[in-house]
Order: structure tokens, then sequence, then C-alpha cells
């Protein structure tokens, strides 16, 4: 293998940003405050994130010594453990119309209308639609279900939002649901349809809590409030891609900006909702722009506590709009992933657990992260659609035999959990054939 290695994620044609990976720090002086556990800055993770701003592309060698120092950082934090939960994804609705370049999940909102003449792909589920699902998997055993969905213009927090909307003349990305084919119901009908058996609902990003409360007064803890009280259990934050301003203007300049992501999360938090935090990069962004992103999220942690997993998430280019429309050639280089995972490793020294996400690495590489500073393998899911829809090809579904088979074949113990990491089941390999625990239904029977 070369010594260097060219990165694949620079600065597009076009994009002239202000933030740019260019320190004065070294990366021998960030490497050493990283082993030693002093906490980083921002220009330490750059240097790290670019293995040395002082040298193009990626030096192979150092990479592999950032590696090293966040799979030890790891070891010390969470032991030999390697967690999963059981899960369901249960997406309420394809349609929306906030035009983000990075996704292919969503369909024009448009075609969903009643008066619409032509094919339509996608999907809108109605509550009881969804209580079905969920009820179904509960009695196969999962303990979460999680639910991130497009911004559908009919939907809204509840009938008083409705209400309020109606009054608007269409403001505000609202149509009223007898324009559509299919009710989606309210946000608070779906949080109770999807609240089975004290299953863990774990839905609501900042994106939709913003939709939930558009055309208000109402603030973020107003939504989450109610939301709670319908059964909301904790909120994963995603929609936050790269919390800076100018990437966000390119690649998502309909979405909440930095600010608001960031208060909605407090938000969560402050009405004792656990959160989790995401950065989605390997686009157009650079390394600068992904040391920011964790030194706001570390920044966020401190005020709050309530995140429990930080979540890196590779960009699957293939079948987006930054593809289709020449924006970007490919995404992030394996070294890149690596890098990624244990810069947020070594970076957010206030959050405990970093996710490998099988669905973006596939197993073999998703494997490999949890060597360099990831300590959780996301869930079974059982049901996957926005990374196919961009063209992953990784799969859909994860069952718990598969989980010990691989977690046992690096050498670390499978453990499955709590969506909060409180309860935590560890698994003998000997013990096998495997299911799920830890579901308000699961008794060890096998998912499928």
């Amino acid at each position: 293998m070369d010594a260097f290695e060219a990165s694949t994620n620079v600065p597009r044609e076009g994009f002239e940003f202000d933030h740019q990976p260019e320190t004065d720090q070294s990366f021998e002086n960030a490497l050493e405050k990283a082993r030693t556990g002093i906490r980083l800055d921002v220009d330490d993770a750059t240097e790290l994130l670019t293995t040395g701003t002082d040298t193009p592309g990626i030096d192979v060698a150092r990479k592999e010594q950032v590696l090293e120092t966040a799979d030890r950082r790891r070891a010390d934090v969470v032991g030999d453990e390697v967690t999963f939960v059981v899960n369901l994804n249960n997406n309420v609705t394809t349609a929306c119309n906030v035009g983000c370049l990075f996704c292919n999940f969503k369909d024009a909102a448009q075609r969903f209308e009643s008066t619409h003449d032509g094919e339509n792909n996608g999907f809108t589920k109605t509550p009881s639609e969804s209580r079905e699902i969920v009820q179904d998997a509960v009695e196969r055993g999962i303990y979460e279900v999680c639910s991130v969905s497009g911004l559908h213009p009919a939907l809204a927090l509840d009938d008083e939002h409705h209400e309020i909307l109606s009054g608007l003349n269409g403001e505000y990305n609202y149509k009223s649901p007898e324009a559509y084919d299919v009710d989606p119901g309210t946000y608070v009908e779906q949080i109770e349809a999807m609240s089975v058996d004290d299953v863990h609902v774990h839905s609501m990003t900042p994106e939709e809590a913003y939709h939930a409360c558009r055309g208000t007064d109402w603030s973020y803890e107003d939504v989450f409030e109610r939301l709670r009280d319908a059964g909301l259990d904790s909120v994963p934050g995603t929609a936050a891609e790269i919390l800076v301003e100018e990437v966000r203007e390119v690649i998502c300049p309909g979405k909440v900006g930095t600010n608001e992501w960031l208060e909605a999360m407090e938000a969560a938090a402050s009405v004792g909702l656990d959160t989790t935090a995401t950065i989605m990069y390997g686009h157009v962004e650079n390394e600068a722009h992904r040391a920011i992103h964790l030194d706001r999220i570390r920044e966020l942690q401190d005020r709050t506590g309530a995140i429990t997993e930080f979540v890196p998430l590779s960009f699957i280019h293939q079948e987006t709009p930054l593809k289709e429309q020449g924006m970007v050639e490919n995404g992030a280089s394996i070294h890149e992933d690596e890098l990624m995972i244990a810069v947020s490793r070594l970076y957010l020294d206030n959050v405990d657990h970093i996710q490998s996400s099988w669905v973006k690495y596939g197993d073999a590489q998703g494997l490999k992260m949890l060597t360099c500073g990831a300590d959780d393998f996301m869930g079974t899911i059982l049901s996957e659609e926005i990374t196919k829809r961009a063209g992953g090809g990784y799969g859909e579904f994860r069952s718990v035999q598969e989980y010990v088979d691989m977690i046992t074949s690096i050498g670390r113990a499978p453990v499955e959990r709590s969506t909060d990491y409180e309860m935590r089941r560890r698994i003998d390999p000997g013990d096998g054939p495997f299911g799920p625990m830890l579901g308000p239904k699961a008794d060890g029977t096998p998912l499928l």
C-alpha cells in the first residue's frame, strides 16, 4: 500500500468555503494530546482527520496511529462489549417538499394528492397501519421502534395545529389531509399508535419537530412535551448533516439551520428525553467542517448530558441529486470512514458510545470500525428504507444470531441493549439459537 492515498473528499469546484482544513497545529502534537487524554480542539481534530494538514492526502501510517489511539480509548471507556438494539424502522411517509440534495428517500408531496395523475412509488401509512406494523414486531421481540419520515404537508402536531394551519391560507407547507389519498394522521396520533406494550418509541428529529410547530408560536419544548405525553421516549439526532451553515446552504438550504437544530435538541433534553446525535459526511464538506461539527456536538452534550450515542453516517451518493447534478462524484473513502469513527471517539470525551452502521459500511467494514473506536453495531431494524433508496446495498435486516456470530468473530462480547444503554444482556455464544430478550414481549425466540 502506498504511504499516502489521496483523499476523495476535496471541496468540489464551485464551492469556495470559508472554513478550510488548515491549522497552525501539528499532527504529532494533536496525536499526543489524544493519547494523553487532553481535551482536543477543532485544530487538533482537523489534524487527525487529515493525518496532517502539512501534506496532501491521507498518510496511511499516521492513520493507523489515530485508529490505535481511538481503539485504546474505546477499551478504556466501554471495555470489550459490542452492543446492538433489537429494533424496527417504521417510517411513516416518503412525502416531502424540502428538497435536500443528498436524499433520495423523499417523493414530491404533490404526487400523493388525490388529483395527481401519475405513478407514485412512495408510501404514506395511517396511524392504524403503523400500529399494526409495530404490534407485529413487538410480538416478535423488538425493544425499540425508530421512526424518521418525510415532511408530509398534511402532517400536523395535533387537531389544534390543524386548525391553526388551516387558517393560514396554505402557507407553511400545509395542505388539508382531505387533499391526499391517504391521511397520515397527526404526529401525536402516530406516536400514540406506535407506543405499543411499552415498546421504546425513538422518533421526531429536530426537522420533524420544526414541522410539528410551523405556523405557530409554540416552542420546541411545547412540541416535545406533547409528544412525550403521547408516548415518545427519545429523539434521534438526525437532520444534523453538517452543522456548519456554509455547507447546509449547498446540500439542504430548505432545512432547519444549525442553531435551530441545536435549540430543538436542547428542548428535547429539557423535557426529559434522551437523544442521539449524528454527522452525515463525505459529500461537499471538508475536514474542517467535520471538526467544527464534532465541537458543536460536544458543546451540546456539555450542556445537556442527554446524548446516548454518536452516529457517523457515511454519505451514500449513488442515487442522490448531488450525484445526478454532478456536484459530487463519490462518497468518503474507507480511510476517511475509519478516521471519522476514530476522531469521533477521541473528540467526544463526554459521549460514551460511538456507533458503526452496517447499513452504511457493510458487514466487513462495519466490523473493522469496531476496532477504530466504535463500540455499538446499530440494530436489527427489520426494514431499512432511507439508505436503500439512496443506492445502499448492504441489506435491510440483521438477526440476533448474525450479531452474535459477527461480534464474536473479532473477539468481542455481543451485548443486546436498550435504547438508553441502561439495560444490557451479555450473550454467551454457546447458548444459541439466539433471539431478543429485552423487548416487552421478548422471550428468546429468534426474530425470523
